[in-house]
C-alpha cells in the first residue's frame, strides 16, 4: 500500500523501498530493539527473510514506512499501518532504532500516523504494545490511547509467550 509522505515537526515518513530492507532487518532482528516484536531475533542474516522484506513497499494490505530526519534524511526507525476493510480503523506500529531512543521520535511517528488516519476519515486508531514494553505503552497513552483489551501470542520461532495491551484512540 502506497501513500504520499507524512510530515511531522522533525520527520518525514516516506514509503518503504527495497533499499530499506537491510535497515529494517537490523532493527527488527536485533535482540534489544526487537525484544517486543513478534519475530525472533536472528544471529545471522536470513537471506530468504531479507528478500521478503525487500517487497514490503509493495504490500497491498500494510503500509510500511521509514521515518527520516527532515534535515539529514537519516532513517530513525520503521513504522506501519493497516486499514480495516471499511477504512474506519487504522492499526499502527512503530519501532525506533536504539540510537534514537528517548528523543520523542516514537511519539512523533505515532502522532503523524494518527493525524494521517484522521484526514482519511478514520474513526479509530489501534496500537498493540507489549505489556512489558514501558516505552511503547507511554507512547500509546501520550497519543490518547486507552487500553481496551489484553492478548497473548507466541513469538515466531520460539516458545516465548508475549502479552500485549490493545489501545484505542478515538478520532
Amino acid at each position: 500500500m502506497k501513500i504520499s509522505l507524512i510530515e511531522t515537526q522533525r520527520l518525514i515518513l516516506r514509503g518503504f523501498t527495497k533499499d530499506d530492507a537491510l535497515w529494517a532487518y537490523r532493527i527488527w532482528n536485533d535482540p534489544e530493539m526487537g525484544q517486543y516484536l513478534p519475530d525472533e531475533a536472528k544471529e545471522e542474516i536470513d537471506v530468504e527473510y531479507l528478500k521478503m522484506l525487500e517487497g514490503l513497499g509493495d504490500d497491498d494490505k500494510c503500509c510500511y514506512l521509514i521515518p527520516v530526519l527532515k534535515d539529514s534524511m537519516q532513517p530513525v526507525g520503521t513504522c506501519s499501518f493497516m486499514i480495516s476493510t471499511d477504512k474506519k480503523i487504522y492499526d499502527i506500529a512503530y519501532c525506533v532504532h536504539k540510537n534514537y531512543w528517548c528523543q520523542g521520535y516514537a511519539t512523533e511517528m505515532a502522532q503523524g500516523m494518527i493525524d494521517y488516519a484522521r484526514t482519511q476519515g478514520a474513526e479509530k486508531v489501534t496500537v498493540f504494545a507489549g505489556q512489558e514494553n514501558l516505552a511503547s505503552n507511554r507512547v500509546a497513552v501520550k497519543c490518547g490511547g486507552k487500553v481496551v483489551s489484553e492478548s497473548t501470542y507466541r513469538k515466531r520461532g520460539t516458545d516465548v509467550i508475549m502479552k500485549d495491551y490493545k489501545y484505542e484512540i478515538l478520532l
